[in-house]
């Protein structure tokens, strides 16, 4: 334990030196170890709630001069990532030192836009510099930073919360790299930012409703472990392009979708969603890609699909669609691709089969049409073809399923006898014993299931006497026969010589379950997910003016 501990205080750049340097055969991607090193080492550098204290760079003690306070921040960040950096194969950056930050490659400056006189860093781009690291707490210190540029990177860990300081940011990009954990809901503290990229990284959860109420033109969430339901607040979005794709998203395309009047792109393929195309989905006129592939719609295309009027990629394919594909899409004025195959539509119209333009791509394989080739066999088409989803039923557009009958409810299981005066107790209840006296003439007959009473040798009471209470109930199991002769008219009843049971019988005992007895879960070192996308390298972010 000691070892390890003087391992861990002596840092990481000795634990990389050794496996840059003293390795046979060099190469510089991350194994899984060494990511989940990485990741533990971000975590145990963190602070309590993951953000800088109030003044934290006033602590950190610096010989060199600046020309204003903000570069010293500047420099006192950027220090402290050079630190977590633990692979830099192209040598990016090794001018990272001394106190002109504004030449340290891929950093930028500009004039503050608060006070033009003074010069801040407001840019970094590191994109494809292969760098192995991850993101220190101290980045919280580049307050005028706009734009962060991290494509195709080996960075792992977490997006630190101490980045909600970076209140000017306008792109942010850590695609293609190796981030895990949550939604980074740091990006909602942005007031200005546009440019959200998230792709290819080992983000999960559920994605923030108030995600969509930012004010973006670009949001890139592709090939990541999302799951969930897509928040309704989506068609308050004001993205041009949004893409959803190889991730665990499930349930339906929301219903306000159709709101969606920016809407360029969207690509929802490869996910787990589900039921009827709304019929909003009709009112996205300005959209130019709409693709849905590889999902488990059912049901029949809507009418309105043919509201896509400037769509150039349309696809489809791999659900369980059904119905014919109609001639209104197939002549869309400005599509260029139609991808329809891997359904089950039983028809399709002429004009998909023999496009009157000759640069429409059409696909319609695996599907149940007569007379086309590679089509499903009859066997796979009949159960889907012969019992088509009613639409108009199905949550998705707004209908309401069939209920299922409701089953009786089952008696309670604790629920106390009725008292004696009542109809015959539940067949549950115990039978009465059998060395007790026969019941009073007012109480109901016995069980079914009793024996017949004993005879009755002692003469029968006078007519005078008072009858026993109604509400009493039979003497206990043991207490012997009352005397033959009965008492007087007048005088009280012989005592009891054993107290009576309370009116109410208990319940009869219920075997009680036997305690279930949990085990925690085994408690198991970081293990990060494969790499998902680093073989991947996702295009440059559009510019914007200015940047």
């Amino acid at each position: 334990m000691a070892s390890r501990q003087s391992f861990q205080a002596f840092g990481c750049l000795t634990f990389f030196s050794c496996i840059l340097f003293c390795s046979y055969a060099p190469t510089f991607a991350l194994t899984d170890v060494e990511q989940s090193y990485i990741a533990r080492r971000q975590l145990l550098a963190l602070r309590e709630n993951r953000k800088l204290p109030d003044g934290y760079e006033y602590t950190v003690k610096t010989t060199e001069k600046f020309e204003n306070e903000r570069l010293r921040r500047a420099f006192i960040a950027l220090q402290a990532w050079k630190k977590a950096m633990y692979s830099d194969p192209k040598n990016i950056t090794s001018n990272w030192f001394g106190p002109n930050v504004c030449d340290y490659k891929g950093v930028y400056c500009v004039r503050a836009m608060d006070d033009p006189k003074l010069k801040v860093v407001a840019g970094i781009d590191l994109n494809h510099a292969d760098i192995a690291g991850y993101l220190p707490v101290e980045l919280g210190l580049l307050t005028d930073v706009a734009l962060i540029h991290l494509n195709s990177n080996r960075f792992c860990g977490i997006i630190p919360e101490s980045l909600s300081e970076l209140t000017l940011m306008h792109e942010f990009d850590v695609s293609n790299n190796r981030f895990v954990g949550a939604f980074p809901k740091v990006v909602l503290s942005w007031p200005s930012v546009k440019y959200i990229d998230l792709r290819f990284n080992n983000f999960e959860g559920c994605l923030p409703p108030e995600l969509f109420k930012k004010d973006l033109d670009a949001l890139f969430l592709n090939d990541n472990r999302f799951t969930c339901n897509i928040p309704e607040t989506i068609g308050k979005s004001t993205v041009s392009v949004v893409t959803f794709a190889n991730n665990k998203f499930k349930g339906c395309i929301p219903r306000s979708i159709g709101k969606m009047s920016n809407l360029d792109e969207i690509i929802f393929s490869n996910n787990n969603l589900g039921g009827c195309f709304p019929q909003e989905i009709g009112l996205l006129r300005n959209v130019t890609i709409f693709d849905v592939s590889k999902n488990s719609f059912v049901g029949s295309l809507p009418a309105n699909f043919s509201g896509f009027e400037k769509v150039d990629v349309l696809d489809i394919s791999g659900n369980k669609l059904t119905g014919s594909v109609p001639e209104d899409i197939c002549k869309l004025p400005s599509l260029s691709s139609f991808k329809f195959s891997y359904n089950y539509f039983s028809e399709e119209h002429m004009a998909c089969i023999k496009p009157e333009r000759k640069n429409i791509v059409v696909e319609d394989t695996g599907n149940c049409v007569a007379g086309r080739m590679k089509q499903k066999t009859d066997k796979e088409c009949k159960q889907m073809v012969s019992n088509p989803v009613d639409c108009s039923k199905d949550k998705c557009t707004g209908g309401s399923p069939p209920s299922k009958p409701k089953s009786p409810p089952l008696p309670p299981v604790h629920s106390p006898p009725p008292p004696v005066h009542s109809p015959p107790p539940p067949v549950h209840s115990p039978p009465p014993p059998v060395f007790s006296p026969p019941p009073p003439v007012h109480s109901p007959p016995p069980p079914v299931y009793s024996p017949p009473p004993p005879p009755v040798y002692s003469p029968p009471p006078p007519v005078y006497s008072p009858p026993p209470p109604v509400h009493s109930p039979p003497p206990p199991v043991y207490s012997p026969p009352p005397p033959s002769p009965p008492p007087p008219v007048h005088s009280p009843p012989p005592p009891v010589q054993s107290p009576p049971p309370p009116v109410q019988s208990p319940p009869p005992r219920t075997p009680s379950p036997r305690p279930v007895v949990s085990t925690p879960p085994p408690t198991k070192d970081i293990v990060l997910p494969p790499n998902i996308g680093f073989e991947y390298q996702s295009p440059p972010p559009p510019m914007f003016p200015g940047y």
